[in-house]
């Protein structure tokens, strides 16, 4: 078995690394085995779930269901609000317990890593054995549970993982799939969401092994160059290498928040904008890129919605430039009508090794760069309090937007992540 492929998947993650942090801190009450969800703030209309607890699903409460409806299947359901910086510490001291296993990982998301196990034999003759070693070492030392798929490649595998939850190791091999995969519905297939489920249903294509036996000319005549790509996943075809990099590769990064209040100035609205910028730059740097693109979106309390981007000519990474050029585009794209939703996002990414200088541009790109790098270290090592601008300490807005650095307490990291 020359190619072989990890892929471990956090179980609940926001509300498993909720849980462990407040055990560590205490707590008796463990809330992954209560009806549990981490959501947003009813009050200021931030009422989405984000995940659930096992006992949570058993009241058909689901992921982005607003905690209104949560709350009337479940009226005992506890809620907690999300600490995105804790999300990102847990990742990390899951990373780096991979990192002593193989040199070869994937980070797929915040909470699940691909891990290249291939040819290692010699060091690790038992793939089952090495499995069972990584889980306990995560739930003995970090405090919460994960699932791990194996197979020889990165599609069957990530199948696996979502085999019987919670803290299970599955395998899926080709000779596997035609009892374990193929008798799943079709939608539980990668790739396969609400826009195409229907239209397989259309077909009379149900679950994953009527799609594997499709004719596979009527599918690219129906769903063009994707139905090829659905047809290959349903016969477990899949060839990707697992991309070493200690970064997530993304496309784009973007923040928004539902308003507390509807916002009828143009100041009030710049600071929500500066709020969602600080919390996408500091991602932007920490993923070691400029972006090129900047575009808002804007929904007034009409709901009616309406965005605008700009190409830069020299790309950023700057706080200070994303949010002159969100404040350019909400200047010349609002209608003056009160506004319930602002959201920033930025994509078209490369490299910030260097910056390219324009002559026509006296920005001191240096100067800024070192205060953002100052403050980015200060808010990740002591939360995001702990430096603040002067505009926000009477407005509430900073807390208010919530994004991965934002409305944070200024806590001790788990022991077992330092």
């Amino acid at each position: 078995m020359s190619r072989l492929i990890f892929h471990i998947d956090a179980n609940s993650a926001y509300l498993s690394w909720e849980a462990a942090y407040r055990l560590q801190r205490g707590e008796e009450l463990d809330l992954r085995t209560v009806p549990s969800v981490v959501g947003g703030d009813e009050e200021s209309r931030h009422g989405i779930v984000l995940t659930k607890s096992i006992p949570a699903k058993k009241f058909d409460i689901h992921t982005g269901e607003t905690l209104y409806s949560a709350r009337a299947k479940c009226p005992g359901l506890i809620i907690v609000p999300p600490r995105y910086s804790l999300y990102m510490k847990c990742s990390a001291a899951m990373h780096q317990i991979f990192s002593e296993y193989t040199p070869k990982i994937q980070r797929f998301s915040i909470d699940e890593s691909f891990l290249d196990v291939s040819n290692m034999e010699h060091l690790y003759p038992d793939f089952m054995e090495l499995a069972e070693t990584i889980k306990e070492r995560i739930k003995n030392e970090l405090g919460f549970t994960v699932n791990i798929g194996i197979s020889n490649n990165k599609l069957l595998a990530k199948v696996a993982s979502d085999f019987r939850k919670p803290d299970g190791i599955h395998t899926l091999f080709h000779d596997e799939i035609k009892r374990k995969m193929w008798p799943l519905p079709v939608e539980d297939l990668f790739m396969v969401g609400r826009a195409t489920s229907p239209k397989l249903h259309s077909l009379n294509i149900n679950t994953i092994g009527e799609l594997a036996n499709y004719n596979l000319d009527i599918l690219k005549n129906k769903l063009k160059s994707h139905g090829q790509v659905i047809w290959n996943y349903a016969n477990g075809i899949e060839f990707s290498e697992v991309r070493k990099s200690n970064y997530i590769q993304m496309k784009g990064i973007g923040n928004s928040t539902t308003i507390a209040f509807d916002v009828e100035d143009k100041d009030t609205a710049h600071r929500v904008l500066l709020s969602l910028c600080e919390t996408v730059s500091m991602r932007l740097r920490d993923s070691q890129n400029c972006c090129n693109v900047i575009s808002i979106s804007v929904r007034g309390s009409d709901l009616i919605f309406y965005s605008r981007q700009k190409k830069l000519v020299v790309a950023t990474d700057s706080t200070r430039r994303i949010y002159e050029i969100a404040c350019y585009l909400f200047d010349n794209v609002w209608k003056g009508n009160p506004i319930r939703h602002l959201g920033v996002h930025i994509t078209d990414f490369c490299n910030n090794d260097f910056y390219q200088c324009s002559l026509l541009d006296n920005f001191d790109y240096e100067k800024d760069k070192r205060i953002n790098d100052t403050v980015d270290k200060i808010r990740l090592k002591y939360g995001s309090k702990a430096v603040v601008r002067s505009c926000f300490l009477h407005s509430g807005l900073n807390s208010m937007c919530g994004g991965m650095a934002d409305g944070e307490e200024d806590y001790p990291l788990m022991s077992a992540m330092l």
